[in-house]
C-alpha cells in the first residue's frame, strides 16, 4: 500500500461559516469577534468533542471538522444550530460523506470541496446535506430534511443532490409522545427471581425490544401516567417494545424479600428478560440503573445490542470520598425519619434534589411516588446497595455500542461522574446536556436533544 493510500480515508465532513460575517465586522468589530469566540469556545468545540468530531481547522469566520460517522456529523450540526440560535451570528452548515486526504495538519480532496460548496447553499442558521449523507441518516435522526434537488457546484463535474433541514421532524424517528396515549394498556405480568421473589414487569409498544433497567424508584402504574416519567415512556414505546420492571422491595414487586444485593438486582434483570422471552435487546440505564445495566452488558454481551446510560456513575456515594459518604448517611437517616409520613417535608428534599426545575405538579407527583412506591426501611436497603456498588472494573469489559448522556449541572450525580463513565467504556459516545434535573423532564430544553440522540442511536441497531 502506498503512503498516499495510507493517508486517504472516507470521512463525514462538516463545513461551516457565518453568513454576512464581513458586514457584521464592519458594523461592530469588537462585538462580532467576541460572539465568534463565545460560539467557538462554548458551543462548537465542546459539541465536537461530545459527538466524536475532530476540529480540523478554523477558517476565519468558520470551521472544518470531520467525524467517524455521518450520524455523528448531522446530530452535531443540529445540536450546534440549536445552541447557537440566540447568538448574533447565523451559521450555515454543510455535511458530506466523501474521500479525503490527510496530510497530518489538514484534510483535502473533493469530499472537502463538496462539503464547503453545499454549506454555501444552506440558509443562515440552516443545514444542507448531500444525498450520500441523507441515505445514511434518514429515519435515524429526528430532524426532517427536504429534497432541494440537484445543484451544479464549482469544481465538481456532476450535479450534487442536496437536502436542507426543515423546521419539522421526521415522523419515522421522532413521533410525538401522543402517538402512544395514556389509554394504551400495559401488559403487566409477574415472574420469580432465582431466590423466589415475585417481580412485576410490563411491556408496551411495538418494534425492536428496549429494556429499561430499574432505578431509584419505579412503579409500573404510577410512572406510566406521571408528569415526570410519562413522556419518556410514551416516546420510547412509540418506536420500541418497551420492557421495564419494578425492582425487588419496590412498586408492584415483593416488598418482603430475603435479601437484597447488587448481584440480586442484576440477576433479577435476567429473570425478567427470560420471562418476557427476549434473547437480544437494547438496554437503557438511568441513574443507579446505569450500574446494573453495565454489569448486565459486561456479563451477557451476546444479549445486549446497544447500551444507553443517562445520569449515571460507576461508583456509589459511599465510594466517592468522605463528604459523599456523609451525604449518603444523612439521606438514609431522612428516609427512616420521614419517608412514610403524610407530611411530604422529608420527601420534598429528595424531590428538589432530583428535579429542582420541576413544576409544582411534577414535584407533588414525585413526593407521592416516594410514599406509595417503597417503605422507609426498603428505601434505606436499596440506598445502601446503590451507595456501596462499584462497576469501575467492568467498564473495560463492555463491548457493545454505548451512548452516555449527562446533564452538566446534575445535582444528584456530578457531571464528572458521567464523563468518567464514558471514558472507561471503549468507544462510548458522550453527550453533554444542559440542565440541572437528574431526571429529564418534557418541559426542559434538553429533552428534544435527549430524545433525538437516544432514538437516533437506537435506530442504528439493524
Amino acid at each position: 500500500m502506498s503512503r498516499d493510500q495510507e493517508r486517504r480515508r472516507l470521512a463525514a465532513i462538516l463545513a461551516a461559516d457565518v453568513a454576512g460575517y464581513t458586514r457584521l465586522i464592519e458594523q461592530d468589530t469588537v462585538g462580532t469577534v467576541a460572539a465568534w469566540k463565545a460560539a467557538r469556545d462554548d458551543v462548537i468545540q465542546p459539541m465536537l468533542a461530545g459527538h466524536r468530531g475532530r476540529l480540523v481547522k478554523l477558517t476565519g469566520d468558520g470551521f472544518l471538522a470531520e467525524f467517524p460517522s455521518v450520524q455523528d456529523a448531522v446530530t452535531c450540526a443540529v445540536a450546534m444550530q440549536e445552541s447557537l440560535s440566540e447568538s448574533i451570528l447565523n451559521f450555515r452548515m454543510g455535511v458530506h460523506l466523501g474521500d479525503v486526504m490527510d496530510d497530518g495538519a489538514d484534510i483535502h480532496g473533493e469530499g472537502v470541496n463538496i462539503a464547503a460548496r453545499i454549506e454555501a447553499l444552506a440558509e443562515p442558521g440552516g443545514i444542507s446535506i448531500t444525498g450520500a449523507v441523507y441515505e445514511q441518516v434518514r429515519n435515524r435522526v429526528a430532524t426532517k430534511f427536504e429534497d432541494s434537488g440537484e445543484h451544479e457546484v464549482k469544481h465538481v463535474s456532476a450535479p450534487i443532490r442536496v437536502y436542507r433541514a426543515s423546521s419539522g421532524v421526521d415522523e419515522a424517528v421522532a413521533r410525538p409522545a401522543e402517538v402512544v396515549s395514556g389509554d394504551v394498556e400495559q401488559d403487566i405480568r409477574f415472574c420469580h427471581s432465582k431466590d423466589g421473589v415475585s417481580l412485576a414487569y410490563a411491556s408496551v409498544g411495538e418494534g425492536s425490544p428496549l429494556v429499561k433497567a430499574p432505578n431509584w424508584m419505579n412503579h409500573l402504574e404510577y410512572d406510566w401516567t406521571s408528569p415526570v416519567w410519562g413522556h419518556l415512556l410514551r416516546a420510547l414505546s412509540a418506536r420500541h417494545t418497551l420492557l421495564r420492571f419494578d425492582q425487588r422491595c419496590n412498586g408492584l414487586s415483593d416488598w418482603q424479600v430475603p435479601g437484597i444485593t447488587f448481584n440480586d438486582m442484576v440477576n433479577d434483570m435476567v429473570s425478567v428478560v427470560d420471562a418476557a422471552g427476549l434473547e437480544r435487546f437494547s438496554l437503557l440505564g438511568i441513574s443507579q440503573g446505569c450500574r446494573y445495566s453495565i454489569a448486565f452488558a459486561a456479563r451477557y454481551p451476546e444479549r445486549v445490542s446497544r447500551l444507553v446510560l443517562y445520569g449515571g456513575s460507576a461508583t456509589g456515594l459511599n465510594l466517592r470520598g468522605p463528604e459523599a459518604k456523609q451525604t449518603a448517611a444523612l439521606q438514609q437517616q431522612m428516609m427512616l425519619a420521614g419517608w412514610g409520613q403524610d407530611n411530604p417535608a422529608f420527601r420534598q428534599f429528595f424531590t428538589t434534589l432530583f428535579i429542582p426545575e420541576a413544576t409544582k405538579e411534577q414535584m407533588d407527583w414525585f413526593n407521592e411516588l416516594q410514599r406509595v412506591t417503597i417503605s422507609p426501611e426498603n428505601a434505606v436497603r436499596i440506598s445502601e446497595v446503590s451507595s456501596n456498588s462499584d462497576v469501575s472494573e467492568l467498564l473495560s469489559s463492555v463491548t457493545v455500542p454505548t451512548l452516555v448522556l449527562h446533564c452538566r449541572n446534575d445535582e444528584v450525580t456530578p457531571f464528572e461522574e458521567g464523563r468518567k463513565l464514558a471514558a472507561g467504556i471503549h468507544n462510548a459516545r458522550f453527550v453533554a446536556l444542559e440542565g440541572k434535573n437528574h431526571l429529564i423532564l418534557e418541559s426542559e430544553a434538553a429533552w428534544p436533544r435527549f430524545l433525538n440522540e437516544v432514538t437516533g442511536f437506537l435506530a442504528q441497531d439493524g
